[in-house]
């Protein structure tokens, strides 16, 4: 059995990669360079990661990383990819339109799509996203209406050809439920990345800093992270 998963070596796809490795998958990790400020030590997160699980010796890890940065230069948009912008503390959580300010608009049907690609040259089983409850609100694209809409375009498109399953576990939990999941599977959390900022140590102020240390404290486990502040 074959896995693709989407992959930027966050706490989520961590969980998500450990999850179907110890499931019994091979699995082929999938991460994409579309210009985001924290590219260098998110996709180096993701290799870390990727190399602790090709080290368990479960099953077959590969990790590939996709060239979209012409993606992030026509969009600038938000905060992730525009570096004339500032990160603000808050991550934009009380700004007047947080959306606009950590969103990358449309991304995970782009990336979702070039895994199902994949999924289907390689007869894959399952392609996997992980997208959470917790992102609902602000994300139109981790919803359960776009995980719908995504599922019958990849019908359509690939109609005539191998169709993977496309999965999304962790569509209805919240982050502090996938970080229970993720250290009882002993997924290794200390390497994944969050901090929107991509420093050499998480910044501890920027929003998925402060959301990071709220799942961690919420899940009443210890946070393996070290922060800045």
């Amino acid at each position: 059995m074959e896995a693709i998963i989407c992959f930027s070596g966050d706490m989520e796809s961590t969980t998500l990669a450990t999850m179907y490795l110890k499931s019994g998958y091979s699995i082929s990790l999938l991460s994409f360079d579309y210009g985001q400020r924290r590219r260098d030590r998110e996709l180096q997160s993701a290799s870390d990661v990727a190399n602790y699980l090709s080290a368990l010796n479960i099953a077959s890890v590969s990790h590939r990383i996709v060239d979209l940065s012409c993606f992030g230069k026509l969009i600038a948009c938000s905060t992730l990819v525009d570096t004339d912008l500032k990160v603000p503390d808050s991550g934009g959580r009380d700004a007047a339109d947080p959306v606009r300010v950590m969103s990358v608009p449309n991304r995970n049907a782009i990336i979702g799509h070039i895994a199902i690609s994949l999924g289907s040259r390689t007869e894959a089983d399952v392609v996997a996203m992980g997208m959470n409850a917790d992102d609902h609100a602000e994300y139109s694209d981790c919803r359960p209406e776009f995980v719908k809409a995504l599922r019958q375009s990849m019908t359509h498109a690939l109609k005539g050809f191998h169709t993977p399953r496309l999965e999304t576990p962790f569509l209805r939990k919240s982050k502090t439920e996938i970080a229970e999941v993720g250290v009882s599977l002993r997924a290794p959390l200390e390497l994944s990345w969050a901090c929107n900022r991509g420093g050499i140590m998480h910044c501890g102020t920027c929003g998925t800093c402060i959301i990071r240390k709220e799942t961690f404290k919420n899940a009443a486990l210890t946070d393996p992270t070290e922060y800045l502040a």
